[in-house]
């Protein structure tokens, strides 16, 4: 009996090693590993040129930089000892008594963190694995109808009229939302890119979507375009050229002269 209790006591410090040596490389993972794999996702999408998809282009810069620190920070963790970061130098002794009534409660912890590090892990794995793609046309559809605060109606008087030559979808949704004097955009020739959705009077919109900092942030522009509403599929990217036009109740729309089916462009967002 003598043996086997010994040849039992002795195994006990090679499982306590065992368990501290897996709740580390845990730990590790959650901290360091989820840090490098975003850092290298971040700066390969920016390499890329495919950051664009998720942030505006003047974060870029930003988000790289951060992504450089991080990765720097987490090859200088490596260099730590396993489980140095757990160790904070407490001689916790034989607290086997005192610890028992809060073991349920070091059981939710413990499913917590193994739940919150599947998840985690699961998006950024997903984010490593899966290729970029625009949002716009979902996006778009799925906030049909949302007032936004860029292209609200305004009771401001317009006293002249803006450089158009390089307006784009959203900087014309701005106008035709807020110009009081619209025949003096009568006239105006555009060339303007975006993907064709429908509206409620089966008519057809022109529509990008402009974002401030993220796609989070991301707001659907659109511009009425007189083009059938059978003639190209929800979602088609286009390339229209027309002229702007002033309708007798003061609204503006788009007169196409020309409307070219085209693939989604590289940067799908205006900013």
């Amino acid at each position: 009996m003598s043996e086997r209790t010994h040849t039992h006591t002795d195994h006990e410090p090679s499982r306590a090693r065992a368990r501290a040596r897996a709740r580390a490389l845990g730990s590790r993972w959650l901290g360091i590993g989820l840090a490098t794999v975003i850092s290298v996702v971040t700066l390969g999408l920016g390499l890329t040129g495919r950051l664009n998809l998720y942030i505006s282009p003047e974060s870029v810069w930003f988000a790289c930089a951060a992504a450089v620190v991080t990765l720097a920070g987490a090859i200088w963790s490596c260099t730590l000892p396993l489980g140095e970061e757990g160790d904070h130098g407490h001689d916790h002794g034989d607290a086997h008594d005192e610890d028992a009534p809060a073991a349920p409660r070091r059981t939710l912890a413990v499913v917590g963190t193994v739940t919150g590090g599947v998840v985690a892990s699961g998006v950024v794995l997903a984010a490593l694995v899966l290729p970029p793609a625009s949002l716009s046309v979902e996006l778009a559809m799925s906030r049909v109808g949302e007032q936004t605060a860029l292209f609200a109606g305004a009771d401001d008087v317009t006293l002249g009229v803006a450089d158009t030559s390089t307006f784009g979808v959203g900087d014309w949704a701005s106008v035709f939302a807020t110009a009081t004097n619209t025949a003096a955009y009568d006239g105006k020739t555009v060339t303007l890119t975006g993907f064709v959705t429908p509206t409620d009077a089966d008519e057809v919109n022109l529509t990008r979507l402009v974002i401030t900092h993220c796609v989070i942030d991301a707001q659907p522009a659109t511009l009425p375009v007189t083009i059938d509403a059978g003639e190209f599929d929800t979602g088609q990217w286009v390339e229209v050229e027309g002229t702007i036009k002033a309708d007798a109740d003061g609204s503006l729309h788009v007169e196409p002269s020309s409307v070219t089916p085209i693939d989604e462009p590289q940067d799908p967002y205006e900013y």
